[in-house]
């Protein structure tokens, strides 16, 4: 039997719906993907459609529901299983009979896949083939997963007629155990950092527990963007008996969605460490998880449990794929924003699909539109934009608030309130206008951009996949908000999702012809950039901690190019490009020494 995955590649969580629904459309080609279970609105109406697409027993979930939101959760991703069970073995009967669909299969896997090798074998043989194939396929043939997303900020408190729930009721803690008490077996990816009171939840559900063939059912990923966070949570979560069974690793500024910046640490370098130090992370981890489980009187696996590294955030070619994969030894490659053109993969409106492959380098932007107060990765150009500037030119700002999953902000309400919305843009509009004689022009609107440039992503990020899907939508009209990486700039039309795949693996190319740089050198561009950008916009009093941390940035960056310089130099890979890219890390050598820090 076949152990290793399908494919050496996974298709990431992307915003609250571009891949809500994208394992029933992929899982059966063994293609994993996560799904983002904060919103649970989003979940319960793609729950409602997909139940009365395949006639399934899955009832709607009234708010009015004891602990609905958890419910829905759960009820969604059992349908999911259900559906992703049966499109499976429909699909491996379809191989299994249909020669012509079996080669279409073959030619989406990679071109060293045992699978692909064994499969091709029979096909050699020629003798019965149909029950060779099926009892072949039934042994090796796994579908991909119905991995999970929970970002971890987004942990409101909940309150019921003013008065505040218990902490299990909050957003995040809610969609944790909305997938603990699912029956799929799959990975929870925690991202944004460590929620301390999350992450102590986790131990109440057995199902992130090893058993006593060491299996866990229910494992635990997190998306981190350096090697130190990687053994600060990895060790806090081992202290209570829990593995982390993938390290994924994203670029700080080369990706999807929200940006954070690393202090000029690049994705080279960090995936060096990790690489260096894996059996360290390993090892710290397995001891301190063992004594954890012995006081908690579980199962204690004699040796440490299987540990995944893999990597995402501005990957474009399939030389880019292989060498992750080879020089680092990851076990998968994210390759997150470019489905964004494949509609077999992920749910996305025409006019925001069509709006993607027509722009260029110029129109992705990091910007300010995120009520978190992060970096937010977008597109110029989309209906919620267009939408925001028609308001504000009637003098109209902030949106009616109907969700209320990013109301953090404490500043005028215990219960929270939403940095884009009308309540909390009206207020600070107000007192801007108060002080207004104090500030220059320039100055009054700077600060009235700050405030108004907020968006509602709650809303905004599930848009596509109603619109997609002919779903109605209530309330305010706010449009489609979308969050691709800068890497999808490269990519100019819709593709098939074979062709994409293809692409990955280096049988096909979908890249248009402008000229790409390498995944690399676009983040060092990015890095300097941004931190040219923190300084030249620096408008408070100078302190020798910023200096040092400025001091610190660019370091990290000189101490990244000399990597750049010595891989480049030794590596195999890039054989094409190592001339360019030799002369592009000393162009960004020269500018960053220009850069004058106070």
């Amino acid at each position: 039997m076949i152990n290793k995955p399908l494919h050496s590649f996974h298709i990431p969580v992307m915003g609250l719906s571009y891949t809500i629904d994208s394992p029933i459309r992929v899982a059966q080609y063994g293609i994993s993907s996560v799904v983002s279970i904060i919103d649970d609105e989003i979940v319960e109406k793609m729950k409602n459609f997909y139940s009365k697409k395949f006639n399934l027993n899955y009832f709607g979930i009234s708010t009015k529901t004891e602990d609905y939101r958890a419910k829905r959760i759960t009820d969604y991703l059992d349908m999911m299983d259900d559906i992703v069970t049966e499109k499976f073995e429909s699909f491996k009967e379809e191989i299994s009979k249909n020669t012509e669909a079996l080669k279409n299969f073959m030619a989406m896997l990679p071109n060293t896949s045992e699978l692909k090798n064994g499969l091709q074998n029979i096909l050699n043989q020629g003798d019965s083939l149909a029950s060779n194939i099926k009892n072949f396929v039934e042994k090796n043939l796994i579908p991909g997963n119905i991995d999970v997303n929970i970002m971890t900020k987004v942990d409101k408190d909940n309150y019921k007629k003013n008065v505040q729930l218990p902490v299990i009721y909050n957003d995040a803690h809610a969609s944790l155990r909305g997938f603990a008490k699912s029956k799929i077996s799959s990975a929870m990816i925690l991202s944004a950092g460590m929620n301390p009171r999350l992450y102590s939840y986790i131990e109440e559900f057995d199902d992130f527990f090893p058993d006593t063939n060491n299996f866990i059912k229910k494992k635990i990923i997190l998306k981190v963007s350096d090697f130190r966070s990687a053994m600060i949570q990895g060790n806090f979560l081992a202290k209570k008996g829990l593995w982390v069974s993938e390290y994924r690793i994203e670029s700080g500024l080369n990706c999807g969605g929200h940006a954070f910046a690393t202090e000029g640490l690049l994705l080279g370098p960090i995936m060096e460490e990790f690489k260096q130090k894996k059996n360290e992370l390993i090892s710290s981890a397995h001891s301190l998880m063992i004594k954890a489980l012995q006081q908690k009187e579980k199962y204690i696996p004699a040796e440490p449990l299987e540990m995944k590294i893999t990597v995402q955030g501005g990957v474009g070619t399939s030389e880019e794929h292989d060498f992750l994969l080879e020089n680092y030894l990851v076990d998968s490659v994210g390759w997150g924003s470019p489905f964004l053109l494949v509609p077999e993969a992920t749910s996305v409106d025409r006019e925001t699909r069509n709006l993607l492959a027509k722009s260029k380098q110029d129109d992705y932007f990091l910007s300010n539109i995120s009520p978190l107060g992060v970096p937010f990765n977008t597109v110029r150009g989309t209906s919620n934009e267009i939408l925001k500037y028609q308001k504000e030119a009637k003098n109209k700002f902030g949106s009616s608030c109907p969700k209320k999953l990013l109301a953090l902000s404490k500043e005028y309400s215990p219960q929270g309130i939403c940095t884009a919305s009308k309540k909390y843009q009206e207020i600070k509009l107000n007192d801007l206008e108060s002080v207004r004689n104090e500030l220059t022009e320039d100055q009054f609107q700077s600060k009235k951009n700050e405030i108004t440039d907020k968006a509602c992503l709650c809303v905004g990020l599930v848009n596509s996949a109603y619109l997609e899907n002919n779903i109605d939508i209530k309330g305010e009209k706010q449009g489609v908000v979308i969050c691709p990486g800068p890497n999808l700039a490269y990519f100019d039309k819709e593709v098939s999702l074979s062709e994409m795949v293809g692409h990955i693996y280096g049988n096909t190319n979908v890249l248009s012809d402008v000229e790409r740089p390498n995944m690399f050198i676009n983040e060092l561009k990015m890095y300097v950039d941004h931190l040219k950008k923190e300084i030249l916009g620096f408008s408070g009093e100078l302190t020798n901690v910023q200096v040092k941390k400025w001091n610190t940035f660019k370091s990290n960056l000189l101490d990244g190019i000399e990597y750049y310089e010595q891989l480049f130099e030794k590596t195999s890979f890039f054989s094409t490009q190592k001339l360019k890219i030799q002369k592009q890390l000393n162009d960004f050598k020269f500018k960053l020494n220009e850069i004058a820090i106070r």
